[in-house]
């Protein structure tokens, strides 16, 4: 079976919107394994982790998402 990227982030961020960080994690997590190289689930991805107080793991993962994109204003 194949898994789309977009059903996993879909599935993160509605996870994300009801404070369920450790599940939104789990789906970007998914989602980066299928692609390393998008800023945007990187920046998610930090998302759920400062939400549960791991700043440090988040803000690797908004360093990670800026390199990929400098330009992603989103990030941090």
């Amino acid at each position: 079976m194949l898994v789309d990227i977009s059903d996993l982030v879909e599935k993160g961020k509605n996870y994300l919107e009801n404070s369920q960080y450790e599940e939104a994690l789990r789906f970007f997590e998914q989602a980066l394994r299928l692609n390393q190289n998008n800023s945007e689930l990187w920046n998610f991805k930090g998302i759920s982790l400062r939400s549960m107080g791991r700043y440090e793991e988040a803000n690797e993962c908004f360093q990670k998402s800026l390199e990929i994109d400098p330009r992603d204003r989103n990030s941090s």
